[in-house]
């Protein structure tokens, strides 16, 4: 019998995700297009140990070999998506074992995806109370509370009140980009930029710095 085969050496960051309000979209086949282009725009800015992917349904997933990539990954999707659409996450922390192929690909299994499933079943159920909570992590000893969730619980909530030009200025100032040409490139002037990026664009950049990896 075939041994089963880890994807990374030790621990692994699995991310479960789907879209939020899908039903709601005007068109379906127009937002999996938009779902495509913003894991598109994840995929080339961060490696990972297995490209985030839509898989069936409304939902995604990818692994990472750290939690600052996870954690990274999950928010770059929100702010590469337009403003109509939002995603949940849920991170599991473990191995990833894979132990098959199919039609769809490799077949996994392991911790971190049960881990990562029982987090974003959590993210959906404190978010009818949280609306503003997108994001949870499951991992060894986080049943007793995991300051990473008190994280992504502030984080969420200021993301979740950026329009769509928040987004936006947010990914260019990620990606390096001068607030000058930020502006240009949305038609506004650089104070109007710098206005948006001192109500929430800036606090989001650091607290991305801050994470270790």
């Amino acid at each position: 019998m075939k041994q089963n085969t880890s994807l990374g050496d030790g621990l692994q960051y699995a991310v479960i995700g789907d879209l939020v309000g899908s039903r709601q979209q005007k068109s379906r086949g127009e937002a999996q297009q938009q779902l495509l282009a913003a894991l598109d725009a994840v995929n080339t800015r961060l490696p990972a140990a297995q490209k985030l992917e839509p898989t069936i349904g409304d939902e995604l997933q990818g692994v990472y070999a750290n939690l600052h990539d996870a954690l990274y990954a999950t928010v770059l999707v929100r702010l590469a998506l337009p403003e109509s659409m939002d995603c949940r996450f849920g991170i599991g922390e473990g191995e990833v074992e894979i132990v098959g192929t199919s039609a769809y690909g490799l077949t996994q299994d392991g911790q971190a995806w049960w881990s990562a499933r029982e987090a974003i079943d959590d993210a959906k159920a404190r978010g009818r109370h949280l609306p503003g909570l997108r994001t949870r992590i499951v991992r060894e000893g986080s049943n007793q509370g995991d300051v990473v969730n008190a994280y992504l619980l502030c984080r969420d909530s200021l993301v979740s009140d950026f329009d769509g030009r928040q987004r936006r200025i947010a990914l260019g100032v990620l990606d390096g980009k001068k607030l000058a040409q930020i502006a240009d490139e949305e038609g506004i002037s650089t104070s109007a930029v710098s206005q948006r990026h001192r109500s929430g664009v800036s606090v989001l950049v650091e607290s991305i710095a801050e994470i270790p990896r």
